[in-house]
């Protein structure tokens, strides 16, 4: 029994295929914004390179440029297509394209729908390469002299001013790297000497952070040294000034800003891959109805159009059937031998007993 069975009249017939032509231009332009998203996504992600490690978060944002591309030309030869079919006869062209066409293109929509649950799924593996990238940054902080290096501490700075964070989990992560410069140390004072021998590995370790950590709403002036110590200040407690320095980590600031854009765009590819589904199955229609037109020889009669022409468990049988027909095509005959290429005659039933010498009985009397 045919799956989804509907009726169509010839003017039916038309109408489908003119607004199926329509629906496959609207999809093209589908396509165009799937290559916009993606592309979208690679440039903020390229933004903020210099801050993550070496992972292959670029593998998402490159599938959307790729499944948009590819969207734009299917969409193009289907409404092409349709465009033809609203003449029964021009649907001749396309008989024997149309049902691979629709194969592939259901088969392709499974990229679409898998591109928009990788954008709901990036978010772990974006947030090891903040992790790592950031920790790198700060440590090269300092670095300002050095080549490859010196714009890290212009691109933290400017990352911490403006997504209002500080350091990578939080403004404490500063306390336990160098990140100010050997040049701006005064080793003429005891307290620099101190600090610089106090560590093992010899780092000029503070409980300070850099200016771009400080709240812009603070109600008084910030705080950035000596942040633990409740003495060096005026009515400072450390414990509960809040308003003084940002207490957002920088990672979970870009983590939630990244997410809310994939978020965004897997919505938007969702809702893309839903459209594109329900244009392949009007094609579906359209191609199934007018094969039954043909058969009935009158392109202005009534015709039957369907989904799957037998039912669900009967087209995955028949498929199944047909797959393991071909598995037993590539098998090969062999000898008892084993050897394919030698071909063993059996033989004839006339010469089946002959005695010795493989002489037939009537020639041996003969001889004797």
């Amino acid at each position: 029994m045919a799956v989804l069975r509907v009726k169509f009249t010839k003017s039916k017939r038309d109408k489908l295929a003119q607004v199926l032509w329509i629906l496959n231009w609207v999809s093209v332009l589908t396509g165009i914004i799937l290559f916009g998203l993606g592309l979208f996504l690679k440039v903020e992600i390229n933004k903020r390179w210099e801050l993550m490690a070496e992972r292959d978060v670029h593998y998402v944002p490159n599938m959307l440029i790729a499944v948009g591309l590819v969207a734009c030309a299917i969409n193009f030869l289907g409404g092409k297509i349709c465009y033809d079919c609203v003449d029964s006869a021009k649907f001749l062209r396309w008989k024997l394209i149309l049902l691979p066409y629709i194969v592939c293109t259901f088969f392709f929509t499974f990229s679409v729908l898998a591109g928009a649950l990788l954008c709901y799924g990036m978010r772990g593996e974006l947030e090891d390469a903040l992790t790592l990238g950031l920790t790198q940054a700060m440590r090269f902080y300092k670095d300002t002299d050095t080549p490859g290096r010196c714009f890290l501490k212009r691109t933290v700075d400017l990352l911490q001013i403006e997504f209002q964070c500080c350091g990578n989990a939080g403004y404490r992560d500063w306390f336990y790297i160098q990140w100010v410069s050997n040049r701006y140390l005064d080793m003429s004072q005891k307290e620099v000497v101190d600090r610089l021998r106090s560590n093992v590995e010899g780092k000029y370790l503070v409980d300070g952070v850099p200016f771009s950590c400080c709240n812009t709403y603070s109600p008084r002036p910030c705080i950035q040294d000596q942040i633990t110590n409740a003495t060096a200040h005026y009515n400072y407690e450390p414990q509960t000034e809040e308003l003084n320095l940002w207490m957002k980590g920088c990672r979970r600031a870009l983590l939630d800003y990244y997410t809310n854009i994939m978020q965004s765009i897997g919505l938007t590819v969702l809702i893309a891959w839903l459209f594109e589904l329900s244009v392949l199955m009007g094609v579906r229609y359209l191609q199934t109805s007018l094969e039954n037109v043909l058969k009935q020889g009158d392109p202005d009669s009534e015709s039957e159009g369907w989904l799957l022409e037998n039912s669900f468990a009967e087209t995955a049988r028949s498929n199944l059937n047909i797959i393991k027909n071909l598995g037993k095509c590539n098998q090969i005959d062999t000898a008892d031998n084993g050897d394919p290429n030698i071909d063993v005659p059996s033989p004839a039933p006339s010469t089946a007993h002959y005695g010795p010498d493989n002489v037939p009985p009537k020639e041996a009397a003969k001889e004797s």
